[in-house]
């Protein structure tokens, strides 16, 4: 199973590239990106921000690192995925998958019945569907920034009839009590996360690289035709738009390998059309 993931193992790999500016999530605290960076780094300098905050604040030099989900076994893709293919200077230093299950987060004292409405990121809220509208059919659904920003809705609430849905460890952050946990647990549900940095780690013998190729609709079988030398090593491809014209995209390319060893290394040599956004241990 993904959560089983040997978290103390791949935490000590990550220290071993020093924290020295801090590490950057989504805030605020008690979103799962701030639970997933809690797992890699433990508590030390994580600084939450909003989107825009993060990435400004990664190339100013305020922080060395930043987490950020990409993708979802329920959605797909994140809605910030686009905006760390936009950017320079950074590359993929780790990737964390996380089983998520969520806690329904109440102010105390607040019964199940009588919550009315029920707040969460959009893809929490998507990932959490199915039970809602199994057990709680009529609650309104209401989206928040991020699953911390849905329990500090709550907490800062007059009312008892709002629950979040988010992580237990949101709870004790804002004072809220879990009246359900582990809803939508289990291996259908997953994000990944990565962490964005400067350098690129050494190969561990079990690592994969992410490309990116933007191309044209008409050369993009050409494209796809140039991978024939790696394409046992291709593990997935993401489409995205390119936000240029209609008939281009941009195209996601996950492969087993480092792109500092070989075969990897000869081709993107050959192949510079592939932009290279980070080699990092492989962790699924």
């Amino acid at each position: 199973m993904l959560r089983l993931l040997k978290i103390g193992v791949f935490s000590s790999m990550l220290a071993t590239s020093a924290v020295h500016a801090g590490v950057g999530y989504l805030g605020p605290a008690g979103s799962w990106t701030h639970q997933a960076c809690i797992d890699l780094y433990g508590e030390q300098a994580l600084v939450p921000y909003s989107k825009d905050q993060l990435f400004a604040a990664f190339a100013e030099g305020k922080i060395d690192k930043f987490c950020i989900p990409v993708t979802t076994s329920v959605v797909g893709v994140t809605p910030y995925l686009d905006d760390v293919l936009a950017m320079n200077g950074a590359t993929i230093v780790a990737e964390y998958p996380k089983m998520l299950g969520y806690s329904m987060l109440v102010k105390s004292g607040t019964t199940r019945d009588q919550v009315k409405t029920v707040v969460a990121h959009p893809v929490a809220l998507e990932e959490v569907k199915p039970w809602l509208d199994k057990e709680m059919p009529s609650v309104t659904r209401k989206p928040a920034a991020t699953g911390g920003a849905a329990a500090q809705e709550v907490a800062n609430s007059s009312t008892p009839d709002l629950a979040a849905m988010g992580s237990p460890s949101a709870a004790k952050i804002y004072g809220l009590v879990p009246l359900i946990n582990g809803i939508e647990e289990g291996p259908h549900n997953v994000t990944r996360w990565w962490v964005m940095g400067h350098d690129m780690p050494a190969a561990t013998g079990n690592d994969k690289t992410t490309l990116l190729l933007s191309t044209s609709d008409k050369a993009f079988g050409q494209g796809m035709k140039s991978l024939s030398p790696v394409s046992d090593r291709v593990l997935t491809i993401y489409e995205r738009p390119s936000k240029k014209t209609l008939d281009s995209h941009a195209y996601v390319v996950e492969l087993i390998g480092h792109a500092t060893q070989e075969p990897l290394k000869g081709f993107l040599r050959k192949h510079p059309e592939f932009k290279l956004l980070g080699s990092y241990p492989r962790t699924y």
